[in-house]
């Protein structure tokens, strides 16, 4: 259909149609139509939803104390999903040096919680739109070099 934004910029605006009433004179009608949203919700194995949401652990993981290591390795996950940075906060624990942060996303975010002493960090990778948060999971496995790694995939905002 073409047309254009009304003045609000909200909805588009079919072109004009001449229609003639019965009494031969000329009306000019102008229909609201609201264009597909631009939501950024996605498709994926066929289901319509916000986004894909990865749940994951990682065991007997290395350098879950060292922030500026944290804080390099969720920047290569922003890159490598293909996301978009907006701002990085992270907090360190004493005495066991563990790490609270979050890297807030225009697609959504990364946020990490980790525990040094016990080999363990526990990772949400939540994007929207084109980026692919299953590209960080390579990245986490070079970053912190996990015995083992547990991911667990959510299509958030099904029948939305």
């Amino acid at each position: 259909m073409s047309g254009r934004p009304c003045s609000h910029g909200r909805h588009w605006l079919s072109e004009p149609e001449n229609h003639e009433n019965p009494r031969g004179e000329a009306e000019i009608d102008t229909i609201a139509v609201h264009p597909p949203p631009a939501d950024h919700f996605i498709v994926r194995g066929g289901v319509e939803c916000a986004g894909a949401h990865l749940i994951i652990d990682l065991f007997e993981a290395e350098r879950l104390d060292d922030i500026d290591h944290i804080a390099d390795t969720l920047v290569a996950c922003v890159n490598a999903a293909g996301a978009t940075l907006l701002h990085i906060h992270l907090h360190p624990f004493e005495p066991n040096g563990g790490v609270s942060g979050v890297a807030v996303l225009a697609e959504s975010h990364i946020s990490i919680h980790s525990w040094p002493e016990r080999g363990y960090a526990a990772l949400d990778v939540f994007m929207c739109g084109s980026a692919d948060p299953a590209q960080c999971v390579e990245v986490l496995r070079e970053a912190f070099r996990p015995a083992r790694v547990s991911v667990t995939e959510f299509l958030r905002g099904q029948g939305a």
